[in-house]
């Protein structure tokens, strides 16, 4: 079974068969594993060590195997680091980045299960795209503009709002500073996020290490509720 592409085929590969567009793009990213690939790269580049580390229950030759079909179908490329840095990375395509929408409705979609419940394993990535997928400052809350940095273990993430919207979240460091910013476990952070813990409690248990104007950090928090479970 083989995907038809543009300038050929790709053998080994199982197809639906079907001319749906659905059905197409089932062909394209629906091997198991490869749209958690693409969700790890949705924040930026990332080394293949990256990859393991974000998603451990991966097996190598699996990782390896859908990097190489995801870029043979133009979903995402390899990139050498420039001097000094070494090694190779991986990024999406323009094209690929256009996934974007389909994973915030799969989320938002998944989050209202009303059988099954969210559990497992949750990569750093997956925990701050939450802000992206579910930002929606509550109805009257005034619009606000600041800039924030959050630090996940060794991971840092930089978000920028701008009068009540989300303008950008990626990751690093920000060049132009952070109002605030955050230290924290990924767990931690989660668990503030989906409001299993308040932002005072956490600070105050030691799990949350907040600088500067704490307010920002409760407005950012409120915008980003994950909708109730479908009924």
């Amino acid at each position: 079974m083989f995907i038809v592409l543009r300038g050929g085929q790709v053998p080994g590969k199982r197809s639906y068969g079907e001319g749906c567009p659905i059905a197409h793009s089932l062909d394209l990213v629906g091997e198991r594993w490869a749209l958690l690939v693409v969700r790890e790269l949705r924040l930026g580049a990332r080394r293949y060590s990256d990859l393991q580390e974000a998603l451990p229950a991966i097996a190598p030759t699996v990782l390896s195997q859908r990097l190489k079909d995801l870029e043979a179908v133009g979903v995402l490329r390899r990139r050498e680091l420039e001097p000094p840095a070494a090694g190779r990375v991986y990024e999406l395509t323009e094209w690929g980045a256009e996934l974007e929408p389909v994973f915030r409705a799969l989320a938002r979609w998944g989050a209202r299960s009303p059988v099954v419940p969210l559990s497992g394993h949750v990569s750093a990535d997956s925990v701050m795209l939450g802000l992206r997928t579910f930002f929606s400052p509550p109805e009257g809350h005034e619009p606000w503009s600041a800039r924030y940095e959050v630090l996940l273990g060794r991971e840092r993430y930089r978000i920028g709002v701008e009068r009540g919207r989300l303008a950008h979240l990626a990751r690093g460091r920000d060049p132009e500073g952070a109002d605030v910013v955050v230290r924290t476990t990924k767990e931690a952070w989660r668990r503030v996020l989906a409001r299993e813990e308040p932002v005072a409690g956490a600070v105050a248990a030691g799990r949350l290490e907040v600088e500067g104007d704490p307010d920002l950090l409760e407005r950012l928090v409120a915008a980003a509720a994950p909708p109730p479970a479908a009924g």
